[in-house]
């Protein structure tokens, strides 16, 4: 198979879907331009994980590397903008005051996929750290684009605590080509490969210095804590089916970046104190997503401090290393992909119908929005990985091989603070489901089309599918992307 024709198609589309949003600049053209790229993208990044080489695949003149990590990775990309773009057409619409401006949204929407879709190809880590430069640009805008003082100051934090986060994972690139001109000299390509080759040679205390440097800089985009705190301004203040993107498919790519950097450091020896240091910084995520998830009002804010607890999640999965984390780990990066933004939909449903952001306001779900609440609900079950859905599964498997691991230490940790987040989640919901009446004249009475329960039935339905049925393909798949480099 051509990879290099499907690459270039992956990139060309949203390309040319940008630049006829713009040059038609009608509402409607956008919406379905933007969807029609999202369709497109979807069946690409499926066709090049179902084809995905059984080894790492350099293409492109060596500035394209396809790995079967890579190829996963993208696919959540697709996936995600698929179920946003669809989200959005029903979201954006409940926007009547933002409509002139709705060409610019979806060309934004449609432009930080296609920077999502750049970065985890980049065999150059250089290469790579700009295109993840690139998705933070554009996704700032994103999150401003409501222009509401709140929407304006989340957008500046993101950009100032993201951008200097980046700056030392700079300085880790350049510190980990440095340690490789003692042994190839004062210049060579710069490549994923050929800094694993070097890294035996490299000082010890540069090697690991570098590491730190790159997992603390993609770290703060990950939004690891204490790193995470652009996080729930830009998933809370941003448009719902952005906020989507942000959690389900944009952290996954900064968290492939530090995977890539650890290996680095598994191939110079001292992979063990590379893994602790990214499992200390999962635990130290989950227990303060536990404490302030245990405080929130606010909707959005408390889905993002689950992203905050999941990308933990994700890092400790990694962290614990071994075939069995490793794929818990890659499987909950779908499972969190679909669920956060079932999620993050059905938030962005109640906001606008009861015309607030806080829960405590959000009174009797279920009785006003039967359909949209109850798949809210069901999310709110799948998101704290509860059983019978994904998430549980892929979470168990994390646990299962971390026991086994240097540091079984963090099975116990994690556990406890899963349940803890467990408790709080669901208490919030129980005051949403069961709690008092609303105020009179409070009562919700807004209309939600199918646009806005459609991509939550395509979110729901593969999550509990992932949760009752482990396809044993898929599992085939994660264990040859543990042996293959990432």
């Amino acid at each position: 198979m051509d990879f290099t024709a499907l690459i270039a198609s992956l990139w060309i589309i949203p390309a040319v879907a940008i630049m006829l949003i713009m040059a038609i600049r009608r509402p409607h053209w956008a919406e379905y331009l933007n969807l029609t790229s999202s369709v497109a993208v979807f069946g690409l990044t499926l066709a090049i994980l179902v084809a995905a080489p059984g080894k790492a695949l350099v293409t492109g003149a060596g500035y394209i590397l396809l790995t079967p990590l890579g190829a996963w990775v993208l696919f959540c990309v697709g996936l995600v903008y698929l179920l946003a773009s669809l989200y959005a057409i029903g979201y954006m619409r409940l926007l009547p005051e933002e409509r002139p401006r709705l060409h610019k949204y979806y060309a934004l929407q449609a432009g930080f996929a296609l920077t999502m879709l750049i970065a985890p190809l980049m065999n150059n880590p250089g290469i790579f750290w700009i295109a993840i430069d690139f998705t933070t640009i554009v996704s700032a805008f994103l999150v401003g684009f409501e222009r509401e003082a709140e929407c304006i100051e989340a957008a500046w934090k993101y950009l100032i605590i993201v951008s200097a986060g980046l700056a030392l994972a700079l300085l880790g690139i350049i510190l980990f080509y440095w340690g490789g001109t003692f042994t190839l000299g004062p210049t060579y390509a710069l490549t994923w490969a050929n800094l694993r080759t070097v890294a035996p040679q490299m000082p010890e205390t540069l090697l690991f210095l570098a590491f730190l440097l790159t997992l603390v800089g993609f770290g703060t985009k990950v939004g690891l804590a204490p790193m995470h705190t652009w996080l729930p301004d830009a998933h809370s203040e941003g448009p719902a089916p952005v906020s989507a993107m942000l959690s389900g498919s944009l952290l996954n790519i900064a968290l492939l970046g530090i995977y890539r950097f650890l290996s680095i450091v598994d191939s110079g020896g001292h992979g063990v104190m590379g893994h602790t240091a990214l499992l200390v910084l999962g635990v130290v995520s989950l227990l303060v997503a536990g404490l302030f998830i245990v405080r929130q009002d606010g909707a959005k804010r408390m889905l993002a401090y689950s992203s905050l607890e999941h990308m933990g999640v994700l890092a400790i999965g990694f962290g614990f290393g071994g075939p069995m984390a490793f794929a818990g780990a890659m499987y909950h990066m779908i499972n969190h992909a679909l669920t956060k933004s079932m999620m993050f939909f059905g938030a962005g449903n109640m906001m606008r119908a009861y015309g607030t952001k806080s829960m405590s306001n959000m009174r009797r779900v279920l009785r006003y929005y039967p359909v949209s609440g109850a798949l809210w609900l069901l999310g709110a079950v799948a998101i704290t990985g509860a059983p019978p859905f994904g998430l549980f599964l892929s979470e168990i498997t994390i646990l299962r091989g971390g026991i086994s691991s240097p540091n079984p230490w963090a099975v116990w940790m994690m556990a406890i603070l899963l349940i803890l987040i467990f408790v709080a989640f669901m208490n919030h919901f129980r005051r949403m489901i069961w709690g008092p009446e609303p105020e009179p004249g409070a009562e919700p009475t807004l209309k939600l089309s199918v646009w806005n329960t459609l991509p939550m039935w395509l979110a729901f339905v593969p999550i509990l599918v992932l949760g009752l049925w482990w396809p044993e393909g898929l599992w085939t798949f994660f264990q040859h992307a543990f042996v293959v480099q990432p």
